[in-house]
């Protein structure tokens, strides 16, 4: 059974924009286009409401950053050809497309150790490597030692490539990855209490 973009956001409940995004991002298989539609197997759809809450208990700090982003986009910049995420993006270029200058408080997202990337509140990348952070214009910050621990390139299933050389950091990109996040900001950086009392 095929669901039009509509019919899939209702079932999600979700907004069809955001359903949208992880169409564009290309992380859903299975898709078909009939005209200007695009249908999702009834499947996808169930496999993306199953998704499992992330565990972030688990994690070893007591506030955690969220790098909320959009499906890729190609950009006039000197240092890349990309902003945002899309499956078909390889490792150099997604890490590319996902460091960027952000308003946050550069601190407490170091002090969370990680950061989750979500695309329409699903994590579909891990960033690593948050220890030091550079000031620039307007509040905006940005981790030039910023490491892409793993990332999906299918969400139903899920499938996960984790890149990460340091193997805490492998660890945690297979646990977080493909799991529902949950977060809400102005910006494009939100913070998640994990719960936990002590910090790391």
């Amino acid at each position: 059974m095929l669901l039009t973009t509509g019919q899939a956001a209702e079932e999600l409940g979700c907004a069809v924009t955001t359903f949208r995004r992880l169409i564009n991002a290309g992380v859903l298989p299975g898709l078909s286009r009939r005209g200007v539609r695009v249908m999702t197997p009834l499947w996808v759809v169930q496999a993306l409401q199953e998704r499992a809450q992330t565990p972030v208990h688990r994690l070893e700090a007591k506030e955690l950053g969220v790098l909320r982003v959009d499906a890729a986009r190609q950009v006039e910049d000197t240092d890349r050809q990309w902003i945002g995420y899309a499956s078909s993006l390889g490792p150099d270029d997604l890490l590319k497309g996902l460091r960027g200058w952000w308003r946050c408080d550069a601190a407490s997202v170091a002090a969370g150790g990680i950061l989750p990337v979500t695309l329409s509140g699903y994590v579909v990348a891990v960033l690593t490597g948050l220890d030091t952070w550079e000031k620039g214009e307007g509040g905006r910050h940005t981790f030039p030692g910023a490491v892409l621990a793993g990332y999906l390139t299918d969400l139903a299933t899920p499938v996960k490539h984790v890149t990460a050389p340091r193997q805490t950091d492998r660890n945690v990109a297979d646990l977080l990855l493909g799991t529902r996040l949950t977060s809400h900001s102005g910006g494009a950086i939100a913070y998640v209490s994990t719960g936990n009392r002590l910090t790391n």
